[in-house]
């Protein structure tokens, strides 16, 4: 997680936030497979860096890039519409920590204490996957 300024672009951060991304794998490779994102992460330097890493950017081109596509090299990035389409579960998650009024108004003004409310949210919802229903 990072947090930042409302006013600053959280596009600005993805790199950072993908290069702590470690996923459990046999094969060895810590890094995701593919990366889902809207079309707010669909910039050079986003696509550029994640294929560097070999990681495939599931990312559909904002109109102004499909407009200037002509006066561009290279082909046209692909869109997994089957990947894309996964996505929802993290709006899903994105939805359910607005609803935690505590996270959505910000009370906490230290980034610190902040972090701490969105973990223990995060805690939350780990626990409601894994615990059973109980009438």
């Amino acid at each position: 997680m990072e947090v930042s300024a409302g006013q600053r672009n959280e596009c600005e951060f993805a790199a950072q936030v993908l290069a702590a991304v470690r996923v459990p794998s046999r094969v060895g490779r810590r890094r995701p497979g593919a990366l889902a994102g809207d079309r707010g992460y669909s910039f050079r330097a986003l696509r550029a860096w994640l294929r560097g890493r070999h990681v495939r950017a599931v990312i559909p081109e904002r109109a102004d890039q499909v407009a200037h596509r002509a006066h561009r090299p290279g082909r046209k990035p692909a869109l997994d519409r089957a990947r894309y389409r996964q996505r929802n579960a993290v709006e899903r998650l994105v939805g359910w920590l607005k609803e935690r009024r505590r996270l959505a108004t910000r009370f906490e003004k230290l980034a610190q204490h902040y972090l701490a409310v969105v973990r223990l949210a995060m805690i939350e919802k780990c626990l409601q996957l894994t615990l059973p229903d109980t009438p």
